[in-house]
């Protein structure tokens, strides 16, 4: 879609053709959905209708003040006028019948939660989701639900690890460190080293049998560091099994979350994906 400019307020906002007229005869109008990954790197999102937006802002990475640290948001305001430009784009100004689907860390706490929360809403839509991001990227990948599944989450300042069955997440371990903890000449020891570590904490406490029949499967790897081949090999000769590397791993949450966004506003296509809440033992 191509975007116009708001004189009154001087910000872009969507053209959508026809759209009021449509509602006036009886037709619904267009789907506006948004799905975002507000992560330590920047935000990445999804738009419906025209597939990933933005993976900005620019700096965000290097900036000290960036909101969100290490998984986490800092700063609420901040981050509620980065999305609240983003669903003026996105989703203009008339939100009516509009879905934003927005993804958290898996053991984000209640604070980050509740916050997440009333942020989207705050965005003036119809509804709005939080939804985890081991079970975004379980979605993406193809394993939303049918046996157990690893998902090894490696950001910028964080790396998680979670155990799905059946679409719910039933085990999580969390480090606060990520790629950019790492010197990028140095191979990441660390970074592998927190992975099995956390892999082998929930072999441990597996009473089902579970965790062997995700590595049997193969763990999923996502995030920036599933792009880094000195990372997966030595993930996977430390694990003696092949791993699976996401497609586009950096955006295989925003893009799960999209697939939720989808069966969201596509009742009829529900059946693609299949996310639960968490469940942590």
């Amino acid at each position: 879609m191509r975007t116009s400019r708001d004189g009154r307020r001087g910000r872009p906002v969507l053209r959508r053709q026809d759209a009021h007229a449509a509602r006036a005869a009886g037709r619904p109008g267009p789907a506006k959905g948004l799905a975002i990954d507000l992560g330590s790197s920047g935000i990445r999102a999804w738009v419906a209708g025209q597939g990933l937006v933005t993976g900005g802002p620019a700096g965000w990475e290097h900036s000290a003040t960036r909101p969100v640290r290490r998984g986490r948001i800092v700063d609420a305001e901040t981050c509620a006028g980065l999305l609240g430009r983003l669903a003026d784009v996105a989703l203009g100004a008339d939100r009516e019948g509009g879905v934003v689907v927005l993804s958290h860390p898996v053991l984000a706490g209640q604070e980050h939660r509740a916050t997440a929360r009333e942020l989207v809403a705050s965005l003036g839509v119809s509804r709005a989701v939080v939804l985890n991001s081991a079970s975004a990227a379980a979605g993406c990948t193809g394993d939303p639900a049918g046996g157990p599944v690893l998902v090894v989450d490696m950001g910028a300042e964080l790396t998680e690890v979670a155990l799905l069955v059946d679409g719910t997440v039933v085990d999580a371990r969390q480090v606060d460190a990520g790629l950019s903890d790492l010197d990028p000449g140095s191979v990441p020891a660390e970074l592998v080293g927190n992975v099995i570590d956390m892999i082998t904490s929930m072999w441990r406490e597996d009473r089902h049998g579970a965790v062997r029949g995700a590595l049997r499967r193969g763990p999923v790897l996502t995030g920036g560091g599933a792009l880094r081949h000195d990372v997966t090999d030595r993930i996977t000769g430390r694990l003696g099994v092949p791993v699976r590397i996401a497609p586009d791993p950096s955006t295989a949450v925003v893009r799960g979350a999209a697939l939720f966004l989808d069966s969201v506003l596509c009742p009829a296509a529900a059946g693609a994906v299949s996310v639960r809440p968490v469940r942590l033992r």
